[in-house]
């Protein structure tokens, strides 16, 4: 294996079966090309059929003969998570790869469909809910994996707002974004522990995270409507097709152990090739991780059965 972790090393996924959320464009639709391409079931789970269907038809006219579908999933909605989950687990009885990547990063203030803050309901909630509804389609799987995109955005201006979960009082959009991403990996660390403490879990959770990637998810970022700024931006980030290597890397490397973390191997980790990084002290408090699943269980009402 080289030194530089690409899409070549990426392994034979025949016989797998891939649920990859907001699969359409970026780094979640480079993620889903890759496994299929290696030979996975990838299953696109995107709120926008229309868009889901381009990026299937992307997919196969590039490998001619891969299993790709299509699920509607609208992560700001827990209604629409529901019913994915229960479409997801009876055409699926075996689940190898849910990824969590779908995510919207500083919208203005906004809500969810079941009221809450946009970024914290649909990064955070969303994922949350489907991954519990998921699980039993994962756990006596082996070698099955959860995967969680997270972003360097849970360094800066992070923290868990239990007083004000929502942003009701005021909105900070990028630390609305910043909250957003600490839980994925609150949850993620959370997770991993009710897992190993389960015999008979074959699954694994893990994060990952892109740096900084030149992808749709940069629309609502200040000034990226500027003549130039997105070809700037061009030059100093990831392509989605490097981005997409840590959360590949974090899904199919063998070496991969529970509870780590893949970003790239460059300055900050802003951009480069995917190695193992960490993420910051707060986001490994047992106590907050704790608190935040009781309160993300009695707000999307999936209690997991771990």
């Amino acid at each position: 294996m080289s030194s530089k972790w690409t899409a070549a090393d990426v392994p034979d996924q025949s016989g797998r079966v891939a649920i990859v959320t907001g699969a359409n464009t970026g780094i979640g639709y480079e993620t889903a090309a890759v496994l299929a391409d290696k030979g996975a079931h990838v299953v696109i789970a995107v709120r926008d059929l229309n868009k889901g269907r381009t990026a299937v038809d992307r997919i196969t006219r590039a490998t001619p003969g891969a299993e790709v579908s299509l699920q509607e999933l609208d992560l700001s909605s827990l209604d629409s998570v529901r019913q994915a989950a229960t479409d997801l687990k009876a055409t699926y009885p075996r689940i190898d790869l849910l990824i969590n990547n779908a995510g919207v990063m500083y919208p203005p203030k906004q809500v969810t469909r079941d009221g809450f803050e946009l970024q914290f309901g649909t990064n955070h909630l969303g994922h949350f809910a489907l991954t519990g509804l998921l699980l039993d389609n994962l756990l006596p799987v082996a070698r099955s994996r959860i995967v969680t995109v997270a972003s360097i955005a849970h360094r800066r201006m992070a923290d868990i707002h239990f007083d004000d979960l929502q942003w009701e009082r005021s909105y900070n959009r990028v630390a609305a974004y910043g909250q957003s991403k600490l839980a994925n990996l609150m949850f993620t660390y959370e997770l991993q522990r009710r897992l190993a403490a389960d015999p008979d879990a074959q699954t694994i959770a893990v994060a990952a995270h892109p740096g900084l990637s030149n992808t749709e998810l940069m629309r609502h970022v200040p000034l990226t409507n500027l003549p130039g700024v997105m070809k700037l931006a061009g030059l100093v980030t990831n392509s989605p097709a490097v981005g997409a290597l840590p959360t590949l890397r974090a899904a199919t490397d063998p070496a991969v152990q529970s509870g780590q973390y893949y970003g790239p191997s460059g300055f900050q980790e802003m951009v480069g090739y995917p190695v193992l990084v960490q993420s910051n002290t707060k986001s490994h408090d047992v106590a907050v991780q704790q608190r935040l699943w009781a309160v993300s269980e009695e707000l999307t009402g999936v209690v997991y059965g771990i």
